[in-house]
C-alpha cells in the first residue's frame, strides 16, 4: 500500500511540471502549471472535461466494483472450468 502512495504521489507531482514558463503564464488561473500548450478557448471545453471526467470515475468505480465482487454465482459460468 505504501508504494501505490507513493507512485501515485510521485505522478501527480510529476504532472505539475509539464508546463514551460509561457504557458504558465498564458493559462487561466485553473489550469496555470498543469497543463502544456493553449488553454481552453470557451467555456464549453471545460463542460466537455467536466463530462468527461464523471464518465471516467463512474466506468472506474464499476469497473473495481465488479472485478471485485462479480455476483456470478451459477455453477456452469465459464470462471468455474478454470478453478477446476
Amino acid at each position: 500500500m505504501k508504494k501505490a502512495i507513493t507512485f501515485l504521489f510521485l505522478i501527480l507531482f510529476e504532472i505539475t511540471a509539464f508546463a514551460c514558463p509561457v504557458c504558465k503564464r498564458n493559462q487561466p488561473k485553473v489550469l496555470r502549471g498543469i497543463v502544456h500548450g493553449p488553454g481552453p478557448e470557451s467555456n464549453w471545453d471545460y463542460v466537455s472535461i467536466v463530462i468527461t471526467i464523471i464518465i471516467t470515475v463512474f466506468a472506474l468505480i464499476y469497473s473495481v466494483k465488479w472485478l471485485l465482487k462479480p455476483n456470478e454465482n451459477n455453477q456452469d459460468h465459464i470462471k468455474y472450468s478454470i478453478f477446476k
